[in-house]
């Protein structure tokens, strides 16, 4: 059954749009219309950017209630997301292929997480200090919140992303305009029926789904505070330079091309760590910023490694991304799928050596399905190890020795994620410390919300989750007393 809105959330009510632009959702497993939303302009994210400035300096308001009056609202917040579980898992996976397996550990029970993450915070945290001062009187530290956020929602987690962004500027007293990817717009009306729910009061949370212009206007516009906005990086370069310009405060989660350092001593039982060298490498069809795409092998084992990961690829189960038994569905769009089969064909025509995939499965006519792939004999400065592919795609480069694997991994102008496989965890982390990347695991890989998450480099700028996210949608005033 195809779903119909006709109108945005915004200041607490359901709204007419302001044009009859709409956006077709589309199914990523069937190519077929999944409904129709109205598409947002400049004129309706005006209207809920105006809406959140009200509501933000509204006397009384949002802004200035006790912290533990927000984290009761958070809190049933996240139970009205909980209750929509079901439904989310659908939305999500139907638009942008991600097994519903994923779906439902990542884009129901993690957002909710999260949400009551900072829900603690608000509660735990002074927002408030004195200081003896140097000279005498004493010194009033506040941290307020900074005002009006745009926060700019990709398609590929858009749950958890726009969880990353909203759980934090709540906790600390924002409003937000809300823009999710026009690729994943059922849920976004999800998640204002859950708003609306748990009786977040009008104009603190405003969802607009748009495209690329509205978004411009949006980043610049005057009502807002801070940006934060999570996909490409060049994208985030154009952002950036606005809100350089207009002295903005902006938070930037971009592009990751991470290594997954596979050290000497590593088992590769896939029996034990195949569950998590997949997550960490090719979790939501390979449609995630932080994996390790570059696997890097010690020579002397480089043709185990190129086995095993071989292996773990080709034993995934390719199919509809609401199957259960789904571990790799179809990319999110047509042109998501092109763009990664065009990098398939650069690998070949370089001359890599292709293990397993580089075509679409068998029998799954309809959808934009690719079928995992693994490239062996790659060297660094290839193409498929430099630049983001963003779809179910392994190179595997040989190292010499420790020194190498840490050189050939901070070569890149990437540096969000990664992994380094040992059977000696110390060892692991004495490794990992020497990498230049926002994060890093040590045989395993998942963003925690209560550590900060972000990248260096073309990577982004600032960072989200943790007590760090909540800092940034502050700002510390000072008063001497």
């Amino acid at each position: 059954m195809e779903l119909t809105y006709d109108t945005f959330y915004i200041d607490g009510g359901w709204v007419r749009p302001s044009s009859d632009r709409v956006i077709i959702p589309i199914d990523a497993s069937t190519e077929r219309p999944l409904g129709r939303v109205p598409e947002g302009v400049e004129a309706d994210v005006d209207a809920a950017a105006g809406a959140a400035r009200r509501a933000f300096d509204t006397p009384g308001g949002w802004a200035e209630w006790e912290p533990v009056r927000r984290a009761e609202v958070m809190e049933r917040l996240a139970g009205a997301i909980d209750r929509r579980a079901d439904e989310f898992v659908t939305r999500v996976s139907s638009q942008n292929g991600m097994p519903a397996a994923v779906a439902r550990q990542l884009e129901t029970g993690y957002p909710s997480a999260v949400l009551r993450y900072y829900a603690r915070l608000a509660r735990e945290t002074a927002f408030t200090d004195v200081r003896p001062g140097l000279f005498g009187g004493s010194v009033e530290v506040r941290r307020a919140p900074i005002g009006v956020v745009a926060a700019i929602v990709p398609w590929n987690f858009p749950q958890a992303l726009a969880m990353f962004k909203i759980a934090p500027a709540l906790a600390a007293g924002c409003t937000l305009v809300v823009k999710p990817s026009p690729e994943t717009v059922l849920d976004a009306y999800l998640l204002a029926e859950a708003v609306a729910e748990a009786g977040v009061p009008a104009g603190v949370i405003n969802i607009v789904p748009a495209g690329r212009e509205a978004g411009a206007s949006l980043v610049a516009h005057p009502s807002v505070d801070k940006v934060a906005f999570t996909g490409s990086t060049p994208a985030g370069r154009a952002i950036a330079e606005v809100c350089g310009r207009l002295l903005r405060p902006v938070t930037l989660e971009l592009g990751g091309k991470s290594a997954a350092i596979v050290l000497d001593d590593a088992e590769l039982d896939l029996a034990r760590i195949g569950q998590g060298l997949f997550g960490s490498t090719l979790l939501n069809n390979g449609q995630t910023c932080f994996l390790g795409t570059r696997v890097l092998a010690p020579r002397g084992r480089y043709t185990e490694v190129v086995d095993a990961f071989t292996a773990l690829a080709g034993s995934l189960t390719i199919g509809p991304a609401l199957d259960p038994e789904t571990r790799v569905g179809p990319l999110a769009t047509a042109r998501q799928r092109e763009r990664v089969e065009s990098y398939i064909a650069a690998g070949r025509a370089a001359g890599a050596r292709l293990t397993t995939g580089g075509g679409r499965p068998k029998g799954l006519d309809r959808g934009w399905f690719v079928e995992p792939t693994v490239f062996a004999d790659v060297d660094n400065s290839s193409v498929i190890a430099r630049e983001e592919i963003f779809g179910p795609v392994l190179t595997v480069i040989p190292y010499d020795d420790v020194d190498d694997a840490v050189r050939i991994a901070n070569d890149s102008d990437f540096g969000l994620g990664g992994t380094v496989w040992t059977e000696d965890p110390e060892r692991g982390a004495a490794v990992a410390r020497r990498i230049q990347t926002g994060t890093i695991g040590v045989n395993r890989y998942i963003p925690d919300p209560v550590a900060p998450f972000g990248g260096i480099k073309a990577s982004g700028l600032g960072r989200e989750l943790g007590p760090e996210g909540l800092t940034a949608y502050q700002q510390t005033r000072t008063l001497y007393r």
